[in-house]
């Protein structure tokens, strides 16, 4: 019985209708197009500010953020040497930032938080606000400053492999609660929070299994482009890296609207009947074996045709 009731619940959320819905939205966004705005704003963003936080982690005393990234993913060779040049100052050179310099950055900042602002708005079909929005743009580049802070200390604390399983599951629900707080100070608290969970939860749980994977692929990935391209390779590296973040992203927001959606329908009793989804399950499968059959027909066709000649 509890099989059952688990492959119900599955067959359900993964019915076609509901499955073409999250598709809908996803293309809606325009995801793919958004993921690589949102990856370059992320790039543009967060390397200055891991620059200052690497010189001053090192004015403290502490790991700087490219040993902290060489540490984590295990680097060697040219990918370790690679991101030494992107994130250490060269040495007797300043850090500090003039105010030319400082408005540059607060408006790459700026436009960072309203790349993501913008994925909130159309994922929930809210009017946008732009600039409108400014102070509230400041306070979440604040807050994922924190998050990642917490979070890289929690992996530099706990980790001891370069999988660092054990920090990233006890890291989920920093990451879920981020990620909701994000939704709802980023739309201005115009979407509330409760309708942000399951955006949290699914974004949370895809982010840690994607963790996982890129511990084993990321250092692949800089070893690789770091041997072609150089110094440059390893910006095409975490480009790379941002834009698979940012998919995951842009894809949770899409399904958790609709699991959201679907969530009210069904406690206003509009949850599809059960012959309803198995009728959706029975037209799907029924189509694939057509397709089968008449891929294998052509198979055998060409192979009864190739012995002929």
């Amino acid at each position: 019985m509890e099989r059952e009731r688990v492959l119900r619940t599955l067959t359900f959320w993964f019915r076609p209708e509901f499955v073409l819905r999250v598709v809908n939205r996803f293309q809606k966004v325009a995801g793919f197009d958004r993921a690589i705005a949102l990856a370059s704003g992320a790039f543009t963003t967060l390397i200055p500010l891991a620059i200052l936080a690497s010189a001053l982690a090192t004015h403290l005393g502490g790991k700087g953020t490219a040993d902290r990234i060489i540490d984590r993913y295990e680097l060697t060779g040219g990918g370790a040497e690679a991101i030494r040049d992107v994130f250490a100052p060269p040495s007797g050179s300043s850090t500090s930032v003039g105010l030319l310099g400082f408005l540059f950055f607060l408006v790459a900042v700026l436009s960072f938080s309203r790349a993501v602002q913008r994925l909130f708005e159309q994922a929930w079909e809210l009017p946008p606000l732009s600039v409108r929005n400014t102070f509230n743009g400041l306070l979440w580049i604040a807050g994922i400053s924190g998050y990642l802070a917490l979070s890289g200390g929690l992996h530099g604390a706990l980790g001891r492999n370069r999988v660092d399983l054990v920090p990233t599951l006890l890291g989920l629900p920093l990451s879920a609660a981020f990620l909701v707080w994000s939704g709802w100070v980023l739309s201005a608290k115009r979407i509330p929070w409760r309708a942000l969970i399951p955006f949290g939860l699914l974004g949370s749980v895809v982010l840690a299994v994607y963790s996982i994977g890129a511990a084993v692929y990321v250092p692949h990935l800089f070893s690789t482009y770091t041997t072609r391209y150089g110094v440059i390779g390893a910006v095409f590296a975490m480009i790379s890296a941002l834009f698979c973040v940012m998919v995951v992203v842009v894809g949770s927001a899409a399904a958790g609207r609709e699991i959201h959606d679907e969530l009210g329908r069904v406690r206003r009793g509009e949850k599809p009947a059960d012959d309803e989804v198995q009728r959706q399950w029975n037209e799907i499968t029924t189509e694939a074996q057509l397709r089968w059959e008449t891929l294998r027909a052509q198979i055998q066709e060409r192979r009864a045709r190739h012995a002929r000649n």
